[in-house]
């Protein structure tokens, strides 16, 4: 792999939660596999005043775990790249500190202007931060590129995703932007693009004419924990299907790019979404379901239901569980429904998109001739990661009785070592200048756009109901409503790639 370009990375919020879990373990694997820059400097950044050394102290404790294995000295001279300034991001005049950091660490490092800043902070400090960093010149490029990474959310709602764009393009160009979204990085999700355009067998049947229809399931079987207060003002649209399961719709329905870069893959990705066709405020009560888990025994032990949680309103309408029906309007799709969901104290842990083929035209075996049988491509991207397909074979004996069987592949048996975490690679992409897996401006808004009828009639149409459903069963019941045929209903994965069943375990 090439190595990135020296140069400075600031992490604001660098004692912070996320910086904690994701940031710096990520940066940490990066310098273990010598795919750090030849020479680099790390600037953390926090409100408490505390010395290089003692900041070092907390890096090395953050890594600990990550280091097994790695030659004694690897975290000493891992945090001995680290640096450190207080500041707080609201606080104008605090940012020449910052400004007189960057300005040493270049000339003693010898590494130019070249500067990536991470925004490890809530998104209420976007505004201020961009504002100031600005105000410094920190973001003229004369000198060398000069890049941000932000986090999700990327807005609430369509204005207010309008209004945060037009806030950070006032002294940013896009194409210093960089809008994360983890679940780009994901190998098995960059995977989909290679199963779709590598394999001939493939690509001819991706569209209206042999697929039947496609669902996309992301289930997590803990509950919301101690982020109650938060999750109160996101719920599950806003916080897994806007950026996450949108962009699988994405990469499992965009036409092959003209190559494989960054403006290209983009490019085909928005228009995905801008084909996605509007749902009319009267609809969405037919074409969503929205549900909220309750308290249940599961395997002998009482999980709370959400308005039980810490920080829920005990009359909360925000939903847990989110599941929608919708098209695109192009010539690959017409007519082909798409279904996602996505919940809460589900049975287990998963994320896959299942295509879900159509029945052959003249069905000779077993006088079945529903879609219920059809051949199935599961494409795994979390846990046990993998590609499973099924279809029909006849069971030994006499007739001609017929069974799906399973064939399947799993992603590891790909890999020599580790598979990456998703952080490392899109930290490393970013320090690459490569912006493929990350969020462009025009593709946040046409999702904002298309997803913001659905917020509005939750909001305002006190006629569409939040279902409950036990924690530990799979949502509420009405969701098969939502597929077409009656005699069908969603798979219902387990963790084993291999295996489903509605009994999978929590």
């Amino acid at each position: 792999m090439k190595k990135p370009e020296n140069q400075i990375i600031v992490i604001l919020g660098g004692r912070g939660d996320l910086a904690v879990r994701k940031i710096i373990p990520a940066l940490f694997a990066l310098f273990r596999q010598n795919l750090m820059p030849e020479r680099f400097a790390v600037i953390g950044t926090g409100r408490n005043l505390i010395t290089d050394d003692a900041y070092r102290l907390e890096v090395i404790g953050t890594v600990k775990k990550e280091s097994e294995g790695s030659p004694a000295d690897a975290t000493a001279r891992f945090a001995s790249f680290f640096h450190y300034v207080a500041l707080d991001p609201s606080a104008p005049e605090d940012y020449a500190a910052l400004s007189e950091a960057l300005e040493r660490l270049r000339a003693g490092f010898r590494i130019g202007g070249n500067t990536l800043f991470y925004l490890s902070v809530p998104p209420a400090l976007y505004d201020d931060i961009t504002n100031n960093l600005a105000i410094r010149g920190l973001n003229m490029e004369g000198d060398g590129w000069k890049r941000i990474i932000i986090e999700k959310p990327f807005g609430y709602d369509y204005e207010s995703a309008v209004s945060l764009n037009r806030l950070l393009l006032r002294h940013w160009d896009e194409s210093q932007l960089y809008r994360i979204d983890h679940y780009l990085g994901k190998e098995t999700v960059q995977n989909i693009l290679v199963t779709r355009f590598s394999n001939g067998i493939f690509e001819p049947l991706w569209n209206r004419n042999y697929v039947h229809h496609v669902e996309i399931t992301s289930s997590e079987s803990l509950g919301v924990e101690k982020r109650g207060s938060y999750y109160e003002g996101t719920g599950a649209l806003r916080d897994m299907i806007q950026n996450h399961l949108l962009h699988l719709v994405g990469f499992i329905a965009m036409e092959p790019p003209s190559s494989i870069d960054s403006t290209s893959i983009r490019n085909e990705l928005v228009k995905v979404f801008e084909s996605l066709r509007p749902v009319k405020p009267e609809e969405v009560g037919k074409m969503t379901i929205r549900g909220q888990y309750t308290g249940a025994h599961v395997r002998g032990e009482w999980l709370d239901g959400y308005r039980d949680e810490e920080g829920v309103d005990r009359a909360s309408m925000t939903e847990t569980f989110a599941a929608l029906k919708f098209s695109i309007d192009n010539w690959r799709w017409g007519g082909v429904p798409f279904y996602i969901r996505t919940g809460k104290r589900l049975p287990t842990r998963v994320t896959e998109a299942v295509i879900h083929f159509k029945p052959t035209p003249h069905y000779l075996f077993s006088g079945d001739s529903s879609c219920d049988g059809c051949n199935q491509l599961i494409i795994r991207i979390q846990p046990d990661e993998g590609i499973l397909l099924k279809f029909g074979m006849k069971i030994p004996g006499a007739g001609f009785k017929v069974r799906n069987v399973n064939m399947d592949f799993h992603y590891s048996d790909l890999a020599d070592g580790r598979i990456p975490e998703a952080y490392e690679r899109l930290i490393f992409d970013c320090m690459n200048g490569d912006s493929t897996l990350y969020t462009r401006s025009d593709a946040v808004l046409a999702a904002w756009k298309f997803l913001d009828p659905v917020l509005q009639a939750w909001k305002n149409d006190s006629t569409i109901p939040v279902f409950g459903y036990p924690a530990g069963t799979w949502g509420p019941e009405n969701a098969d409503d939502l597929i077409e045929e009656p005699e069908l209903t969603w798979r219902y994965p387990c963790k084993n790639l291999a295996d489903d069943g509605i009994y999978c375990e929590l």
